[in-house]
């Protein structure tokens, strides 16, 4: 590691926090100027009408470091990065101001999945695409796969990092906190592990972005994200998991969690005879609010799950080592979500 690569971090780190602290307050005067708001009903408890426009301030930071990254001087080993970043560039962008007429208008699901579909359509024109897979067992690289194999695979699951950040983003300082610790377990493999400097500055800046925004977000909050907010992050580190490779093992254990929670929350509705995408309280988040523990203590004890699964991915090289924390993590939550399921029915 070179001396300028660790003033780029520091460069990188201090920009896109400062940015989004010094941000984070005009995003949320513009959010009450403008309707930008939530109003206390349903699963929606907190006390008082709330701006839900923080994700200007972690859009802004997060894009104007990224641009600004491009200029420090580090190596950079992928002929093709000025591409993929146009295309996370491009689909944050438009999954923002989507966001942004979701914020103010509350649109159904449908138009949500069709801006999804969209925002991941551009990354994959921009060569941000899962081209395989090395076997856990083996090691070996999986054979090249066909075309619509791959782009499928893409389209997947950065629609399912956008829902499951977007539904994660129920209790104050939840999604910020834990999408800030995907984001420093990425930088950490990307450029520690990996040694792909300038890829690693990307999930730098969204470290810093998410960690300027949670002194205002952190319970109790003082601005929402938004989903103008949430489908930027969930995007974001959807495309941070592809881009340089071998960094999806990192997010799947990272946000193990709150993945199987969407998951969770879809058999259920759909064993129960409901639409999968109406909400209740029937995420874990909730279920824990409602049998009694603060929401400090749940957010924090999420950050701590997280971090310590994704340290885990930091530590051993050995797929066959991570597979194992996948499954022992799985089953670890599956029983969370059986004893929760007992102990508190989903409220409306």
């Amino acid at each position: 590691m070179r001396s300028a690569d660790l003033v780029s971090f520091a460069v990188v780190l201090l920009v896109s926090a400062g940015l989004s602290f010094a941000l984070t307050p005009l995003a949320r005067r513009l959010g009450l100027r403008w309707g930008l708001v939530d109003v206390p009903r349903g699963r929606h408890l907190h006390p008082h009408v709330m701006a839900k426009s923080g994700g200007m301030a972690l859009y802004l930071a997060f894009t104007l470091t990224a641009i600004l990254a491009q200029f420090l001087p580090v190596e950079r080993t992928d002929d093709k990065e000025i591409i993929r970043l146009t295309g996370l560039l491009l689909g944050g962008a438009f999954l923002f101001l989507f966001g942004l007429l979701d914020d103010k208008r509350e649109l159904s699901a449908l138009p949500q999945y069709i801006a999804q579909l969209l925002a991941a359509a551009i990354a994959v024109v921009f060569l941000i695409i899962i081209e395989g897979f090395n076997n856990p067992l083996t090691g070996q690289r999986t054979p090249e796969w066909p075309y619509i194999v791959t782009v499928t695979l893409t389209l997947f699951w950065l629609g399912f990092m956008m829902n499951t950040v977007n539904w994660l983003d129920g209790l104050d300082g939840l999604a910020g906190g834990v999408c800030a610790v995907a984001a420093l377990m990425i930088f950490i493999h990307a450029a520690f592990r990996l040694d792909q400097v300038s890829v690693s500055l990307l999930a730098l800046a969204l470290f810093g972005a998410a960690l300027g925004f949670l002194p205002y977000n952190f319970p109790p909050a003082r601005v929402f994200m938004g989903s103008n907010g949430a489908l930027f992050l969930g995007y974001t580190i959807g495309v941070l998991g592809i881009i340089g490779g071998a960094k999806m093992a990192t997010v799947l254990l990272v946000m193990g969690l709150p993945l199987l929670d969407v998951v969770w929350q879809i058999v259920r509705r759909v064993s129960s005879g409901r639409n999968p995408t109406e909400g209740d309280r029937g995420h874990v988040h909730y279920r824990l609010l409602d049998a009694g523990i603060s929401p400090r203590q749940i957010v924090l004890g999420y950050y701590v799950f997280c971090a310590l699964f994704g340290g885990i991915a930091l530590v051993t090289a050995s797929r066959l080592f991570k597979l194992i924390a996948l499954v022992v993590m799985a089953a670890v939550i599956g029983g969370g979500f059986v004893a929760l399921s007992r102990r508190t029915p989903p409220r409306e």
